[in-house]
């Protein structure tokens, strides 16, 4: 059944940031870290053995080291894990939960990640070593009430958003931030940040809005001209459930290689689509009474496939073929995997088609080697207290994992 929508109403189609910013430099935090080692010890029971006893045990030792010793001695065989923990220097007592990671395709040794209690993290060797930093003009006592949580870099500029509102820009591979105002009338909070081109971004709300800007954020023009509420009000009566449940707020919005979007209702009762060139989004249905976790596109764009992790550790994708998004009822498959009732919060697969991640709750990690057909347990992060928020993977093959306590994990084999 395809989603029949008429009628339009016109939100705002423009807004003007003011026209003053601030303009200042990023300047690098030092801090030590400590790596705390145990060691076990063998404890040898002596009480109730007799010293025949005790003679034997020695006896058959001695001739056990002997007949080793004159045997061929092998290189033990050691089990390499697929993921390894990258250091960090966090010095807050509080660690924080990491949210984004980015490289400059300009200089793909250059990098970032954001995180809240005001994290900002850069590394100059391709994320073997990181360093943190900070903005000289934000108060210490301010900036670490800030929640960064994207950021995106092009060709040496980049963007970062966070809570409370804020949106910073670069010109020069992050030597220097600017601070760009946005205006009090943006519906929602930002969510999402794109780097497109020289001067030139997309952002995303969680109200749903779509904004882009050619001219460094001075000036946004909005992409989406109903609000998702119009539109709900529209279609409740064409078969959306949940719709009216509606908090007026969406997650786990993502952005496809064609500039379409695919988001989740905050209760997870339903998800949206939507295309360049619309005038809003497309509601859908789940197609399970479990909630929606978090959702994706399987490979650059949406219509190659999608992925949906659902409550309980779930999870399903559309089967092969084109994805109609004009569908209210989008086809899920789903998938075999025991996660013993983690919660999956994030899942990649990797161009090769074979290849493919899942993470979640309690240092989760599970791996697929057939398009997530099945999934196999990885132990990387079972004793972390952590729980993993994204996986992202770059075009040089390198993987990272983000979680809390700030965890970072990068792929040992990439």
């Amino acid at each position: 059944m395809r989603c029949l929508l008429v009628g339009l109403a016109t939100a705002t189609a423009a807004w003007q940031a003011a026209p003053t910013s601030r303009r200042f430099a990023a300047k690098g935090a030092t801090s030590a870290s400590a790596i705390a080692m145990t060691s076990s010890e063998d404890v040898i029971p002596a009480d109730g053995h007799t010293r025949r006893a005790v003679l034997q045990q020695v006896t058959g030792v001695a001739t056990a080291g002997a007949l080793a010793a004159s045997l061929p001695s092998y290189p033990a065989a050691a089990e390499v894990p697929t993921w390894e923990v990258v250091s960090l220097p966090i010095v807050s007592e509080t660690p924080p939960i990491l949210f984004d990671i980015e490289f400059d395709t300009k200089n793909p040794k250059l990098g970032w990640i954001v995180g809240n209690r005001g994290t900002f993290l850069q590394t100059a060797d391709g994320g073997k070593t990181w360093e943190a930093k900070s903005f000289a003009n934000l108060d210490p006592d301010e900036e670490i009430n800030y929640r960064f949580t994207k950021v995106s870099f092009l060709d040496g500029e980049g963007w970062i958003i966070g809570k409370p509102a804020i949106l910073l820009h670069t010109r020069d591979g992050g030597a220097s931030w600017e601070r760009v105002p946005l205006s009090p009338k943006l519906p929602g909070d930002p969510y999402g940040i794109v780097a497109l081109g020289p001067g030139k971004a997309e952002m995303s709300t969680s109200a749903g809005a779509i904004y882009v800007t050619d001219n460094a954020g001075r000036n946004w023009k909005a992409q989406v001209r109903e609000t998702i509420d119009a539109t709900l009000n529209r279609v409740s009566s064409s078969g959306v459930q949940g719709a009216s449940y509606f908090s007026g707020s969406i997650n786990s919005i993502q952005r496809d290689a064609d500039g379409s979007y695919l988001a989740v209702s905050s209760r997870g009762n339903f998800y949206l689509t939507y295309k360049p060139g619309e005038e809003f989004w497309i509601p859908h249905n789940r197609e399970t009474s479990r909630r929606i976790t978090s959702m994706g596109s399987i490979k650059d764009r949406m219509t190659d496939g999608l992925w949906m992790t659902t409550a309980g550790g779930e999870i399903s994708k559309t089967p092969a073929g084109a994805v109609d998004t004009q569908l209210i009822n989008i086809p899920f498959e789903k998938l075999q995997i025991r996660s013993g009732g983690y919660g999956l919060l994030d899942v990649a697969f990797l161009p090769d088609g074979k290849t493919a991640w899942a993470v979640g709750g309690g240092g989760t990690i599970f791996g697929s080697k057939n398009g997530g057909e099945s999934w196999e347990k990885d132990k990387a992060a079972d004793d972390l207290p952590s729980n993993l928020y994204k996986v992202k993977f770059f075009p040089d093959g390198t993987g990272y994992v983000l979680g809390s306590s700030g965890v970072l994990l990068r792929n040992k084999a990439a």
